[in-house]
């Protein structure tokens, strides 16, 4: 089914050349210029993203988003606007935003935003979500989770609570690939704002614990283009 998108966005330019780059993506758009036009259309049409304009006429994006985020829907928002100070995204992302472009962008930057965000909306999970069992083992390692503690043969180990967590899914995806965005859902939340390279960081330290040979890694693996996968 195609993801719906709502546009809002007062510049008619914008507004018409974003609609037609998204359509051109295989999404399905609706698209208006006001602010007070928002609300109904959202609830009526129930979109999968919103691109929401800071500065429009009725209402400010600012308002809107506060009121979405009122309607206790979670659906991606992203922020477009002229302002390019820290505190105008800061505000945004305060009340509620998912991401923040600000103009001019470029648009296939732009495209890959949203599709980031939807991505994610996908593996909408909260941290809470994740399920850590007691023990935790495969080939030579062996980890006691509640003591964040382990041996790999006679090496001993710490882990972090957030290292525990990105194993702790992968060890139940064990053997299959698991995408970046979701593992930052389940152990980051849905609300982190940050990049993949958090992730990727972390991945680093683990297989420094967790490998005979990181540089060759035998069992926390990257599946390129997507995330990683543990074989065990």
């Amino acid at each position: 089914m195609k993801k719906h998108v709502l546009v809002v966005e007062d510049d008619a330019h914008i507004r018409l050349g974003l609609c037609d780059a998204l359509r051109a993506e295989g999404y399905d758009v609706t698209d208006c210029s006001a602010g007070s036009e928002v609300i109904p259309i959202f609830k009526q049409r129930k979109p999968d993203l919103v691109v929401l304009d800071i500065m429009l006429p009725g209402k400010s994006g600012y308002e809107l988003c506060r009121e979405i985020r009122a309607l206790k829907s979670r659906v991606p928002i992203l922020m477009l606007s002229a302002k390019g100070q820290e505190i105008d995204k800061v505000v945004g992302l305060e009340l509620g935003a998912d991401d923040y472009v600000t103009k001019p962008f470029s648009l296939r930057e732009l495209l890959a935003r949203i599709q980031a965000l939807l991505r994610r909306a996908d593996f909408a999970v909260t941290p809470s979500g994740t399920e850590v069992p007691e023990t935790i083992g495969f080939g030579k390692v062996r980890i006691e989770t509640k003591a964040l503690r382990g041996v790999r043969g006679k090496e001993k180990f710490e882990l972090t609570p957030r290292e525990l967590k990105v194993l702790a899914v992968l060890h139940r995806e064990s053997g299959n690939a698991v995408s970046r965005d979701q593992i930052l859902n389940e152990v980051w939340g849905i609300e982190y704002y940050g990049t993949t390279r958090t992730l990727d960081q972390l991945i680093v330290k683990l297989r420094q614990k967790i490998e005979e040979e990181p540089g060759e890694p035998r069992h926390l693996l990257t599946v390129h283009g997507l995330g990683y996968r543990l074989d065990v």
